[in-house]
């Protein structure tokens, strides 16, 4: 009886200690966020597209084909994201002003992993960039930010003043191509720095968010992944300009990609220039990728990746030529949908993907059931749900509908005065476009995408989908209205 007392006792105290141990019971997270990515790759099926890193991330993880954004621009879309809310919740619709300006007190994703005994750092692009604090968010993490502040024209190539962000420079060419290393761009400067965070950190229960500006403009990446396309056989569009049947208040006229020097203020962009933009997009995402497998490449290294999830995902779509466009801020399938892959510890067949409907405002709750971690106490105000079953199962659902929201006049900031909203199902997707003051509906779009993702034949007017209509009427306005 006594043995039996003292075999009781030691197995109480090495759970205890294991316990006590937080790098052992608990994983790690690395979180890496593109800008401006959409799903151009090729393990979603883009031919031609270089990729091999985020593939073979893919074929270890759950790569998840049908994740949505909560708004196809920056702000609006990351605060959703760190903080478990929609757009309509957290009242940031543009890219000003920053969410701590409205809601100083809110719990963060990393924040609360750093309350929970994390060591939580932030090094790239992870909120909004620019027109914010040079502090970023310090309530977020254990130490400072680093490559997380600039506008991105200021990341640029000046021969004689290599590896460093001109503050001092305007706006130029939205390409350029140099024979120059990765580092002299501050992707591949953040890619090291995470390379190394991931040395000092490797005994160390961390939060490590990797935030890289590529794709985004100006496509600059170095010669060498421009040379891995042919600019005369890039992979086709599926829509080369405008759909007669989409209102114009869909479009966005690649407003942002005409803010750069070589491309035109108005009028047509030339097709040489098209294919110029769209080579540069290409060879960004392959230079974003690079830098991707550089940090895979050291968790493995270091032996963490048995114990560490990775997310990796874009903060919205982006048109690169399709529908003529280039730039986010759309409701369409290709401006709403992002990549979105997750590999976590133990999964239950990695590897396969899922068509199951996610949002991006559920990495919240996901990342916290993988960790198992309570969540903050405002748990009831936040959207999210849980994609930790999908992990298990790629079969499984946990939700039927995404919605996303976005707003015009494009560059309106605060003051704007339409909100557009756009609802997806597995099949389906419904967009309306309101006046702000009034309510009034200024225009409709519905899509079939059951049999072509990229579709842009507006039934809105089709008897066939009167009732799937009146559906996703009623779940769009129950979903914002919760």
């Amino acid at each position: 009886m006594f043995f039996g007392f003292r075999f009781i006792l030691a197995f109480l105290i090495a759970v205890l200690l294991r316990s006590a141990d937080v790098s052992v019971a608990t994983p790690n997270v690395l979180f890496i966020i593109a800008d401006d990515l959409s799903n151009t790759l090729s393990c979603y099926g883009a031919e031609g597209v270089m990729t091999p890193h985020l593939d073979k991330l893919a074929s270890r993880g759950r790569m998840f084909g049908r994740a949505y954004c909560q708004a196809s621009l920056c702000n609006p879309s990351r605060t959703s994201i760190l903080t478990g809310r929609r757009p309509h919740q957290t009242r940031i619709w543009t890219n000003a002003p920053h969410f701590r300006g409205i809601y100083p007190r809110i719990t963060t994703l990393p924040q609360h992993f750093k309350a929970n005994g994390y060591h939580t750092v932030g090094i790239g692009k992870i909120f909004h960039n620019w027109g914010q604090s040079l502090q970023g968010d310090p309530q977020s993490w254990s130490e400072p930010e680093t490559n997380h502040w600039a506008a991105h024209y200021h990341d640029w190539y000046l021969p004689g003043r290599p590896y460093q962000m001109h503050f001092d420079i305007k706006k130029g060419p939205a390409v350029q191509c140099e024979d120059v290393p990765d580092e002299a761009y501050i992707d591949g400067r953040t890619a090291n720095a995470a390379v190394n965070k991931l040395r000092e950190l490797k005994e160390t229960p961390f939060f490590l968010a990797v935030g890289f500006w590529k794709p985004h403009l100006p496509y600059n990446a170095p010669k060498k992944y421009w040379d891995l396309y042919d600019r005369d056989a890039l992979p086709p569009v599926r829509y080369p300009g405008p759909v007669e049947e989409v209102p114009e208040i869909a479009y966005v006229n690649s407003k942002e990609a005409r803010s750069y020097t070589d491309v035109p203020k108005e009028g047509p962009i030339s097709p040489e220039k098209k294919l110029e933009l769209r080579h540069g997009y290409l060879a960004a995402i392959s230079y974003l990728d690079a830098q991707v497998g550089k940090i895979l490449d050291e968790l493995e290294r270091l032996g963490l990746a048995e114990n560490t999830i990775v997310v990796f995902l874009s903060d919205h779509g982006y048109h690169a030529g399709e529908h003529g466009q280039f730039g986010k801020w759309t409701n369409f399938e290709i401006g709403t949908r992002v990549p979105l892959i997750i590999a976590a510890p133990g999964m239950a067949e990695p590897g396969v993907p899922t068509n199951s409907i996610a949002e991006l405002v559920d990495l919240y709750p996901t990342l916290l059931d993988l960790a198992n971690m309570e969540p903050p106490g405002d748990r009831k105000k936040r959207a999210g749900v849980s994609l930790a079953p999908i992990i298990e199962d790629p079969d499984a659902e946990v939700k039927t509908y995404a919605v996303s929201q976005i707003t015009r006049p494009l560059g309106a900031g605060p003051d704007y005065e339409v909100v557009g909203s756009t609802v997806r199902d597995s099949q389906l997707r419904y967009n309306v476009w309101m006046d702000r003051k009034s309510g009034k509906v200024l225009a409709e779009e519905l899509y079939d995408l059951s049999i072509d993702l990229l579709n842009a034949e507006n039934r809105i007017d089709d008897a066939e989908y009167a009732k799937q209509r009146k559906q996703l009427q009623g779940a769009l306005n129950g979903l914002l209205h919760q």
